[in-house]
C-alpha cells in the first residue's frame, strides 16, 4: 500500500502589523511570512476511516482526537477512502510558528494526493485557522485581511536561528493585551538585492504583538536579548504571537555557529537554524 509523506514547515512572521479589527472580532493583519527548512512530517496510508497517531520529540500533550486540526483538515474531503495519519511532531506546540496550521495544510495536501483529487480551498480552509491558507503553499508572501489574502513575494534566502523558551503563549490573550488595533501597515516591499538589504528593510517594520506577548511572558525579552547578543545577528524579533523568536544572519555558517552556541548556553530551550524562504517544493506530497 502506498504511503504519502508531507513536510509541514515552520511559518515565520518576519513582520506582523495589526491594522484593524472586524466587527466579528477577527483582527486585520499585514504580515510578511517565510518558511523554514525545519518542521513536522505527516505520513498517510489508505485506511477504512480517519485516525491520527502523534509521535516525535514535541508530541507531548498534542491530542490525537477529532480536536486536532490534522483530522479536521482531512475530514474536509468528505465521504470516501479514509487514511491512517501519523504525525512526527518536531515543532513546539502553540509557539507562534504555525505548527498546527502547517500540519493541517500538510493533511490537506496529503489527502488530495492520496485520493487523487483537487486540493481543498475556500472558506472551509479559512475556518480551520487564519494561518492555514498561507501554509497550503509555503512560499514567501505578504498576507493581509485575517491572513487569507496572499500576495507572493520574492525574498532572498534569510539565514536564521529559531528559538522557543518552552513557554506557551495564548494568542487570544496577546491580542486582548494589544493596546492599539489600528496600527500602520508595512512599507511597500521592494526588490531585495540580497539578505542584507532585506534585513535592513525588515528592521524598519514591526511585530505589533511582541510588546503584549513580552508583558504576558517576560522570558520572550530574555530570548530576544540572547539572540541579539549572538555574533553576526543582524535582527532579532518575535514570530506570530510568540513565544518563538528568530535571529537573522547574513550567512548560513554564521547562523549555524550561533545556534550551536545558544544551544550550549540554553540547553532547555528549543532551537533550530536554517534559511527562511520558499519550502513549497519540499512540502509537496511525496509517494513513498
Amino acid at each position: 500500500m502506498p504511503e504519502i509523506e508531507v513536510f509541514a514547515p515552520a511559518k515565520v512572521n518576519l513582520a506582523l502589523h495589526v491594522t484593524g479589527q472586524r466587527a466579528d472580532g477577527y483582527h486585520l493583519l499585514d504580515s510578511l511570512v517565510a518558511f523554514a527548512p525545519v518542521g513536522d512530517v505527516l505520513h498517510l496510508r489508505p485506511a477504512e476511516g480517519l485516525s491520527l497517531k502523534v509521535t516525535g520529540p514535541e508530541s507531548g500533550g498534542v491530542p490525537e482526537g477529532p480536536e486536532n486540526l490534522v483530522l479536521k483538515a482531512a475530514a474536509l474531503y468528505g465521504a470516501g477512502p479514509g487514511a491512517a495519519l501519523h504525525l512526527d511532531k518536531c515543532l513546539p506546540a502553540a509557539s507562534g510558528i504555525g505548527g498546527g496550521s502547517s500540519d493541517a495544510a500538510a493533511a490537506l495536501r496529503g489527502m488530495a494526493a492520496l485520493r487523487d483529487v483537487a486540493l481543498a480551498g475556500g472558506a472551509a480552509v479559512v475556518k480551520l485557522g487564519a494561518d492555514v491558507p498561507m501554509c497550503l503553499d509555503p512560499r514567501p508572501a505578504r498576507t493581509e485581511g485575517i491572513g487569507e489574502e496572499l500576495t507572493p513575494v520574492a525574498l532572498p534566502p534569510l539565514p536564521a536561528v529559531l528559538v522557543n523558551p518552552r513557554v506557551e503563549v495564548s494568542t487570544p490573550a496577546v491580542f486582548k493585551a494589544l493596546a492599539a488595533k489600528d496600527n500602520p501597515a508595512m512599507e511597500p516591499i521592494p526588490a531585495f538585492a540580497d539578505a542584507a538589504a532585506c534585513i535592513d528593510w525588515l528592521a524598519r517594520q514591526r511585530n505589533d504583538l511582541q510588546a503584549p506577548a513580552e508583558a504576558l511572558a517576560p522570558v520572550i525579552a530574555t530570548v530576544l536579548a540572547a539572540l541579539s547578543a549572538l555574533p553576526g545577528c543582524k535582527l532579532a524579533r518575535m514570530s506570530g504571537s510568540g513565544a518563538t523568536c528568530f535571529g537573522l544572519f547574513e550567512s548560513d555558517a554564521a547562523a549555524q555557529a550561533a545556534q550551536a552556541h545558544l544551544a550550549a548556553m540554553q540547553p532547555g530551550w528549543w532551537s533550530a537554524h536554517g534559511a527562511l524562504g520558499d519550502q513549497s517544493a519540499r512540502a509537496a506530497a511525496q509517494i513513498r
